[in-house]
């Protein structure tokens, strides 16, 4: 069974920065290389929407609101996930959760989600 844990979300003041960090556990024999994975969040009321995805072969692709302030990256032999937020605006509050595809299988999962909270 794939688990993900998210931590580094907390409290940042507008302009600030925080880096969040997925870690999988995965099943033997399993290679954290032949998963997509991004990163969702989800704010009070409104729908859970991609903030940034890195392909199982290094692509990729950011949601316009967060280009040039967010950078995912993915380190396969330690099985994490990373987003580092910059420039952080109140708008970026959200809950954000860890994402990962099986690309043999199209299996989703889906993290706890961790908090982050930006004060203006």
């Amino acid at each position: 069974q794939v688990q993900l844990v998210e931590s580094g979300g907390g409290l940042v003041q507008s302009g600030g920065s925080l880096r969040l960090s997925c870690a999988a556990s995965l099943p033997d024999f399993s290679f954290f290389g032949l998963y997509d994975t991004g990163w969702y969040r989800q704010a009070p009321g409104k729908q859970r929407v991609l903030v940034a995805e890195v392909s199982s072969v290094g692509t990729t692709n950011y949601a316009d609101s967060v280009k040039g302030r967010f950078t995912i990256s993915r380190d396969n032999a330690k099985k994490t996930v990373y987003l580092q937020m910059n420039s952080l605006k109140p708008e970026d509050t959200a809950v954000y959760y860890c994402h990962a595809t099986q690309i043999r299988t199209s299996y989703n999962y889906w993290g706890q989600g961790t908090q982050v909270t930006v004060s203006s």
